[in-house]
């Protein structure tokens, strides 16, 4: 028992983990620091895996994509507005003809178009890109049900008004605009 008591240990020896390269990788990957996660983003430290970081969810905005959507709110407004105020004026404008039943399909289409500049101002003011690539993707749907229905309607009533040309065009164009943005904000940003 004495002898082991009188025993002298080696000098300990101190790791250098600062400059030992695999020391250190076996320590972050125990802390489960420094890997990448399912979204390919590469955590720093615990807190910041724990917290979340906040550049996941900073949007990189294609130029010109939240005047589009301010564009979009007003149109949608003043488009509802004038359905809900003057269904038989809008009509007669669109399909140079009389309105001859009553006006209430008219103004549920401005009730409708009212809900959809609703959303359209709350994607003016979100910063989160989910919400974003929901309100153009509502924007978009609208358009291309609206081009059709309009066209199934000019088929069936067997006119072309210039009038009823002009809004077809345009929604095309408005539908391959809000289609790009989509796009573009749903493509995931290259690392650099």
């Amino acid at each position: 028992v004495c002898t082991m008591a009188s025993k002298t240990h080696p000098p300990l020896m101190k790791k250098h983990s600062q400059t030992d390269l695999i020391s250190r990788l076996k320590s972050r990957k125990i802390l489960g620091v420094g890997g990448e996660d399912d979204d390919g983003e590469v955590h720093r430290s615990k807190i910041s895996q724990m917290l979340g970081n906040e550049l996941k969810f900073a949007v990189r905005e294609p130029i010109g994509l939240r005047a589009w959507i301010l564009i979009s709110a007003v149109g949608f407004t003043l488009m509802a507005v004038t359905a809900l105020v003057f269904p038989n004026q809008l009509y007669e404008l669109v399909f140079e003809e009389e309105l001859f039943t009553t006006s209430i399909s008219v103004r549920l289409y401005g009730a409708a178009l009212l809900s959809l500049a609703l959303i359209m101002w709350n994607g003016l003011y979100t910063a989160e890109k989910v919400i974003i690539q929901w309100t153009l993707l509502s924007e978009a749907c609208y358009f291309a049900v609206q081009f059709l229905v309009t066209c199934i309607t000019l088929m069936e009533m067997g006119i072309l008004p210039n009038a009823a040309m002009l809004l077809l065009l345009s929604r095309v164009l408005f539908f391959v605009v809000t289609i790009a943005y989509y796009y573009h904000l749903g493509r995931k940003p290259k690392k650099i």
